[in-house]
């Protein structure tokens, strides 16, 4: 049994995105919508932006996540499947999806994204480990799936990922009972492999702005099953 972990829980969030610094935050966010749309560079924008407000690290983290360029969200908006084909093959960028529900299932940080993503911002950086949220984070995944009467579902992993082996491992026993066809592919490239597919699940801005068509299947996964309410919403910048 896997002891209790937190997933992304940072004891200053309470602080740095609590009630006082979310307006700051959004301010901070209007602001820098506007310097990418006049085609300043986010590095740049960010960090001038994260030191007019006194931003820490982590909230300009979540500015770079959340914020983008009303071209590219465009360019996302016009990929993006609001329903899943049936019977289709569906291909999964599996630590990004699952580490993500593993943080609302832990109760951590989430951000819902100007592009309508939803982002965690556990900074794993190349580790990783199964903690007790896992399995209920694949089986959420399935039952999303099963729902949608998809025909296969290929989850990729990065090979050089710690424990990368352990977690297709652990998907394949978790979904064997589904009625969709289930492959789990350790590879070094999956970032590259994705971008030219369709039908992709991730909330990698990289990713959606290369790949065919996305589906946004985390934010369906917290809608339906989790009933859980993003409190740093970055998505109304848009309007």
């Amino acid at each position: 049994m896997c002891k209790v972990v937190k997933r992304g829980y940072f004891a200053t969030d309470e602080k740095e995105f609590g009630e006082e610094a979310v307006p700051i935050l959004y301010k901070a966010g209007a602001d820098l919508y506007y310097l990418l749309n006049q085609g300043y560079h986010i590095k740049g924008a960010s960090n001038f932006v994260g030191n007019h407000y006194l931003l820490s690290e982590r909230q300009r983290l979540a500015l770079v996540r959340a914020v983008s360029a009303r071209k590219s969200l465009e360019h996302r908006r016009a990929k993006e499947l609001k329903i899943i084909p049936e019977g289709c093959t569906v291909n999964i960028d599996g630590f990004n999806t699952i580490i993500t529900l593993e943080v609302a299932l832990s109760d951590s940080l989430l951000l819902k994204c100007m592009d309508g993503t939803i982002r965690d911002l556990a900074a794993l950086r190349g580790t990783y480990r199964l903690i007790d949220k896992t399995q209920s984070a694949i089986r959420l995944i399935g039952q999303t799936l099963e729902n949608s009467n998809i025909g296969k579902a290929v989850f990729y992993l990065d090979a050089p990922v710690s424990n990368s082996g352990r977690l297709k491992q652990s998907i394949l026993e978790l979904l064997q009972g589904f009625s969709f066809a289930v492959e789990v592919e350790v590879i070094n490239n999956v970032d590259s492999l994705l971008e030219t597919l369709d039908n992709v699940v991730t909330s990698d801005a990289i990713i959606l702005d290369k790949c065919r068509s996305w589906i946004n299947l985390n934010r369906k996964i917290l809608e339906d099953n989790l009933g859980k309410d993003v409190e740093i919403d970055f998505s109304f910048l848009r309007e």
